[in-house]
């Protein structure tokens, strides 16, 4: 696997960590390198992802670094959805059971209508 570098401008360095924004939350969402690069998704080097900072009135929310190499898990995933849901509604989110998800080989899965 090859390593990625900073995508900030003349930073040649490797990356260590992945920017993503949610625009509709005003989040910047800073977290573990992703498994590969995703468009809309910034991969930063260590120094400028320890020297990020967000426009006034945005929230910052920086996931510390896995030590697996595996990434993050669903209940990782679902926790950081949570999270950036409650910061958008400006307190507590409705707590909904979650769908069922039928599982089948290929990249779709179906959800189930509660």
């Amino acid at each position: 696997m090859r390593s990625r570098s900073c995508s900030r401008t003349g930073c040649s360095a490797r990356a260590v960590a992945t920017l993503t924004y949610a625009y509709a939350d005003s989040t910047a969402v800073l977290g573990p390198l992703g498994l590969r690069a995703e468009p809309g998704s910034y991969d930063l080097c260590a120094v400028h992802s320890a020297s990020l900072s967000a426009p006034r009135g945005w929230e910052v929310i920086r996931l510390p670094a896995s030590d697996d190499e595996a990434g993050p898990s669903g209940d990782d995933l679902l926790a950081l959805a949570q999270a950036v849901r409650v910061a958008g509604l400006g307190g507590e989110a409705e707590v909904r059971p979650e769908p069922a998800v039928s599982r089948r080989k290929g990249h779709l899965g179906v959800v189930a209508d509660s």
